[in-house]
Protein backbone atom coordinates (compact mmCIF):
# COMPACT_ATOMS: atom_id res chain seq x y z
CA UNK A 1 0.00 0.00 0.00
CA UNK A 2 1.40 3.40 -0.91
CA UNK A 3 2.11 6.07 1.65
CA UNK A 4 -0.67 8.26 0.28
CA UNK A 5 -3.29 5.54 0.67
CA UNK A 6 -2.21 4.99 4.28
CA UNK A 7 -2.35 8.72 4.93
CA UNK A 8 -5.76 8.94 3.27
CA UNK A 9 -7.16 6.25 5.58
CA UNK A 10 -5.78 8.05 8.62
CA UNK A 11 -7.16 11.43 7.55
CA UNK A 12 -10.63 9.98 7.02
CA UNK A 13 -10.70 9.05 10.72
CA UNK A 14 -10.39 12.72 11.74
CA UNK A 15 -13.49 14.62 12.78
CA UNK A 16 -14.13 18.36 12.53
CA UNK A 17 -12.57 19.08 15.91
CA UNK A 18 -9.32 17.35 14.92
CA UNK A 19 -9.14 19.42 11.75
CA UNK A 20 -9.85 22.66 13.63
CA UNK A 21 -7.16 21.85 16.18
CA UNK A 22 -4.71 21.14 13.36
CA UNK A 23 -5.45 24.54 11.84
CA UNK A 24 -4.98 26.25 15.19
CA UNK A 25 -1.68 24.47 15.78
CA UNK A 26 -0.42 25.60 12.36
CA UNK A 27 -1.47 29.19 13.11
CA UNK A 28 0.28 29.04 16.48
CA UNK A 29 3.43 27.65 14.85
CA UNK A 30 3.44 30.47 12.28
CA UNK A 31 3.13 33.03 15.07
CA UNK A 32 5.99 31.31 16.92
CA UNK A 33 8.21 31.45 13.83
CA UNK A 34 7.37 35.12 13.31
CA UNK A 35 8.15 35.85 16.94
CA UNK A 36 11.46 33.95 17.00
CA UNK A 37 12.73 35.03 13.57
CA UNK A 38 12.79 38.85 13.23
CA UNK A 39 13.58 38.72 9.49
CA UNK A 40 10.35 36.86 8.80
CA UNK A 41 8.40 39.33 10.92
CA UNK A 42 9.78 42.32 9.05
CA UNK A 43 9.02 40.61 5.72
CA UNK A 44 5.40 40.00 6.77
CA UNK A 45 5.07 43.55 8.05
CA UNK A 46 6.37 45.00 4.76
CA UNK A 47 4.14 42.96 2.43
CA UNK A 48 0.94 44.65 1.30
CA UNK A 49 -2.13 43.05 2.89
CA UNK A 50 -3.64 42.43 -0.54
CA UNK A 51 -1.12 39.67 -1.24
CA UNK A 52 -2.24 37.79 1.85
CA UNK A 53 -5.88 38.25 0.86
CA UNK A 54 -5.13 36.90 -2.63
CA UNK A 55 -3.29 33.90 -1.17
CA UNK A 56 -6.21 33.22 1.17
CA UNK A 57 -8.71 33.26 -1.69
CA UNK A 58 -6.51 31.06 -3.91
CA UNK A 59 -5.86 28.48 -1.18
CA UNK A 60 -9.50 28.41 -0.01
CA UNK A 61 -11.06 28.19 -3.48
CA UNK A 62 -11.06 24.40 -3.95
CA UNK A 63 -12.24 23.47 -0.43
CA UNK A 64 -15.01 26.06 -0.60
CA UNK A 65 -16.16 24.81 -4.00
CA UNK A 66 -16.27 21.22 -2.68
CA UNK A 67 -18.16 22.35 0.40
CA UNK A 68 -20.76 24.38 -1.48
CA UNK A 69 -21.66 21.70 -4.05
Amino acid sequence: MSKFKKLDKKVKKLDIHDIQLTKLSVAAFVLLVLNLWPTAMSWVANIHWGWFLAATIIFAWRPLMKCCK
